[in-house]
Order: structure tokens, then C-alpha cells, then sequence
């Protein structure tokens, strides 16, 4: 479950990735829960809240196709750095960066577009 949200709600963030008005209002109060688990070869990510859910199943290093919770189509691939998960969304030329890894027991959760950075916090449920 997310504890703290840095950089996420500016809104700035959020209309450069061309969310709607009333998606970043919605988003902005939403604490997702995500749970990620292995199934045979692939890597699962569930991401669940009250406002949506979405699941990515993916090989680490493959490409992929995504469908983002704000409804983008990408072009994804997620590979490990050493201990970090990075996960790469590319579309229209842009490009989103996301960097999970686990810190004293919690999943930080780095995310750069553009010069925008965020930082999510989740603890373990």
C-alpha cells in the first residue's frame, strides 16, 4: 500500500503525459496497492485501487505492448539492474522511466519523464 506520494500530484506531471483533467483529480487522492509476483518465466505487476486496476505481465528484457491506467499504448520493456526493476514505457516519441527497488523493507518507486521526477513509497501489506 502507497505511504507517500512526492513530485506524483503535480499536476504539471500529469497533464505532460496528457491525462485528462478529471483522471489527474481522481489520481491525485488514489493510493494504489501493487503486487508483483512471478508466474513460470513471466514477471506479473498488478496495480489496484479504487479508482482502477491494471496488470502488466511481461519476460524481463522482452518488449512488450502496454496499456496504461491512463489509457496510453506503449511499447514497454523491464529489466533488473543489479536489485532495481526498470521499467521503460515508450509512445509518441516520449518516454517514462520507473525504477523500483526495496529500501529498509519498503518498495521505493522512482519515476522520471522529461525533467519531471517522482517518488512513490509503499509499504508491505
Amino acid at each position: 500500500e502507497m505511504l507517500k506520494n512526492e513530485g506524483w500530484r503535480k499536476n504539471k506531471l500529469k497533464a505532460v503525459l496528457c491525462v485528462g483533467f478529471a483522471t489527474r483529480q481522481v489520481g491525485n487522492v488514489t493510493k494504489p496497492t501493487v503486487i508483483i509476483s512471478q508466474e513460470g518465466d513471466k514477471v506479473v505487476i498488478r496495480t489496484q485501487s479504487t479508482f482502477k486496476n491494471t496488470e502488466i505481465s511481461f519476460t524481463l528484457g522482452e518488449e512488450f505492448d502496454e496499456t496504461t491506467a491512463d489509457d496510453r499504448n506503449c511499447k514497454s520493456t523491464v529489466t533488473l539492474d543489479g536489485d532495481k526493476l526498470v521499467h521503460v514505457q515508450k509512445w509518441d516519441g516520449k518516454e517514462t522511466k520507473f525504477v523500483r527497488e526495496i529500501k529498509d523493507g519498503k518498495m521505493i518507486m522512482n519515476l522520471t519523464f522529461e525533467d519531471i521526477h517522482a517518488v512513490r513509497t509503499y509499504e508491505k501489506a
